[in-house]
């Protein structure tokens, strides 16, 4: 394979709704406004080829993609502001992006080779760089198919300020639906505003509008670290009770650990017992983790405060809840502070502890004073790592995307593209085997990916991703 494998693109074009919307306007809501700063979210799933030509396919996308818009009439929009600041998507059926390419020296194998995720992956997506508040004047969504040597990549860029991870895989995973020939979807989008992000606060930006907000030139490395189920489970016996899994305790509680919800099962070890009132879940024990060991690559000072920052989903945290499938973002950002020293000499346990407890926390009135706060005083998505010894979470292993079958089976990876990336910025994806396993995309300073490689606490839980 060559260095620089080349792409060709074959076809631009704008695919619209099939059906005219019957939503004029959506407001954006006091989640949505600060992610105008952010890159467009760049997602795909990658695919053997079809029992069919590629052309055909290129066809068969179109149609169920025009379709598949017709339930999001928003993404087929663009942004406006009105005289008195307030941002809208106004839902005017404009269109969004089609991009067919072409890359016959890739194969399946060169996307998933071991090791940093190559380069060409990048190619596989379009809009880069694109700031959401581009939206104003460019779509707010692209598809982009790219036929590989033995394959297909499907990738999916949609406006950060329209949709959050929710959203955005509640279209991809209807647009995989319709295209297996659905002939009605099986969730439908709730585009209500009549909700407790609806604000009549104002963000007032410079005129073009805002700049990103972390340095899009620095070096990098990019590697997706594979934790099986079992590999989990015992991290989470680890953190919830200090020590490792023994053989001897091996089979009793791996079973009683296999789900994140233990139904008032108590496991006593060591003394401790933890139960389903106070349980650290599995992906919290991932996350403290990987706190310590990229602090330990960091090399930082004992006194110097580290930042883990993980992005949440408040539809079910608010009383009365907002509907599963709401469509906009509902997410707010729960920042957990330690000291290097104090991170790195205590245990697991109190790392996993401390995320545990934020997000329990996490409830109807924390929700409700970030939007009060956020009133008080508007302000953009602080997306980076500014003084080098934060970590910031997206994503999650509980997103379905492995539920993107195009009807001709379940995606062989999933992968992202170069938007909103930096040193600390990690991205958590199920496992393909599924079953509780889970894939992180980390993102890290060449150094600091080098230490992390060598840190035998973490990575004698991470297995090569094939």
């Amino acid at each position: 394979m060559p260095s620089s494998p080349s792409f060709t693109l074959v076809s631009r074009c704008t695919v619209s709704p099939d059906q005219i919307s019957d939503i004029k306007t959506l407001k954006l809501s006091v989640s949505d406004i600060p992610m105008l700063s952010c890159q467009y979210i760049q997602k795909g799933v990658l695919l053997t080829s079809p029992p069919y030509s590629f052309d055909d396919l290129v066809c068969f996308l179109k149609q169920s993609l025009s379709t598949t818009l017709s339930y999001f009439p928003p993404l087929a929009g663009r942004l406006t502001t009105d005289p008195d600041g307030h941002v809208h998507i106004t839902c005017n059926d404009a269109g969004i992006d089609f991009l067919v390419v072409k890359s016959p020296n890739i194969s399946i194998h060169n996307v998933l080779v071991q090791g940093d995720v190559p380069d060409c992956v990048k190619q596989f997506f379009t809009f880069d760089k694109t700031l959401s508040y581009s939206g104003h004047f460019k779509p707010l969504a692209a598809v982009q198919v790219t036929e590989l040597a033995d394959g297909v990549f499907i990738g999916c860029i949609v406006n950060h300020a329209v949709t959050d991870g929710t959203s955005f895989w509640h279209f991809f995973n209807t647009f995989a639906e319709i295209t297996k020939g659905a002939l009605k979807i099986s969730k439908s989008p709730d585009f209500g505003r009549n909700t407790v992000f609806n604000s009549q606060a104002v963000l007032k930006f410079p005129p073009g509008g805002p700049t990103v907000t972390f340095a899009g030139d620095e070096p990098l490395r990019e590697r997706i670290l594979h934790f099986s189920r079992e590999a989990i489970l015992k991290l989470k016996y680890r953190a919830n009770y200090g020590c490792l899994l023994t053989k001897q305790t091996n089979s009793e509680v791996l079973g009683k650990l296999c789900n994140d919800s233990w139904k008032s099962v108590n496991v006593e070890t060591n003394g401790k017992v933890r139960n389903s009132n106070d349980e650290i879940s599995s992906f919290q024990s991932l996350c403290a983790q990987l706190w310590r060991s990229v602090t330990r690559a960091r090399k930082l000072e004992p006194t110097k405060t580290t930042t883990f920052r993980m992005a949440v989903n408040c539809r079910h945290r608010l009383d009365p809840k907002l509907e599963p499938y709401y469509f906009g973002n509902a997410i707010q950002s729960i920042p957990t502070f330690a000291s290097a020293g104090e991170l790195l000499g205590k245990d697991l346990s109190w790392a996993a502890d401390i995320l545990h407890k934020n997000v329990v926390a996490h409830n109807n009135d924390t929700v409700r004073k970030g939007v009060a706060d956020w009133e008080k005083q508007p302000r953009l998505f602080p997306l980076g790592n500014a003084d080098g010894a934060s970590i910031t979470m997206g994503s999650s292993p509980r997103f379905p995307m492995y539920n993107n079958d195009f009807g001709w089976g379940r995606p062989l990876a999933v992968r992202s593209g170069r938007a909103n990336k930096f040193d600390g910025k990690i991205s958590a994806f199920p496992g393909r085997d599924g079953n509780g396993s889970v894939d992180l995309e980390v993102v890290l300073a060449p150094d600091t990916m080098l230490e992390v490689e060598n840190d035998a606490e973490i990575m004698q839980y991470v297995s090569e991703f094939l």
